[in-house]
């Protein structure tokens, strides 16, 4: 045991969980990273459908032309959350992700003046996809089977 695990132990109200909280560490962050890519797979499939569909959405919001720009929603959400759950390309997809959160955000928050309170649900996935943005796909990843990661 390491002189900063001891003292993570020590520091615990409770010592005793120390050796399971570092025993869950992965697998807890590898259940984070499958939950937010399946259920942004889940909200993409409604997208892949019907691929065009969110056209006259997104060029609401600016984004011309709105053909592309849906059909690039639709992927992101739905393929991103796939390679997200498995840990393929995990940074690149979790940022992409991201920022379609961050769009959303800006829609709600501004866009339909619901403030906090409508851009809360987009504002936590956003931060979850931040994490994996920045931290990667961890060990139990396609990234880290193939030893390589973005």
């Amino acid at each position: 045991m390491s002189a900063s695990t001891d003292n993570s132990r020590r520091s615990l109200f409770v010592p005793a969980l120390g050796s399971l909280c570092a025993a869950l560490h992965t697998a807890s962050e590898t259940i984070l990273r499958a939950v937010a890519g399946i259920f942004l797979t889940i909200h993409g499939s409604q997208k892949i459908t019907d691929p065009f569909g969110a056209a006259e959405m997104v060029e609401g919001l600016g984004f011309y032309p709105g053909a592309f720009w849906s059909l690039l929603l639709a992927c992101t959400e739905f393929f991103g959350g796939i390679f997200i759950a498995i840990g393929l390309l995990t940074r690149p997809a979790a940022f992409a992700g991201m920022f379609a959160l961050l769009v959303t955000v800006w829609f709600h928050w501004v866009t339909m003046g619901q403030g906090f309170s409508g851009a809360e649900k987009s504002l936590l996935w956003a931060a979850i996809l931040f994490f994996f943005v920045i931290r990667g796909g961890n060990r139990q990843s396609v990234d880290a089977r193939i030893g390589r990661a973005f």
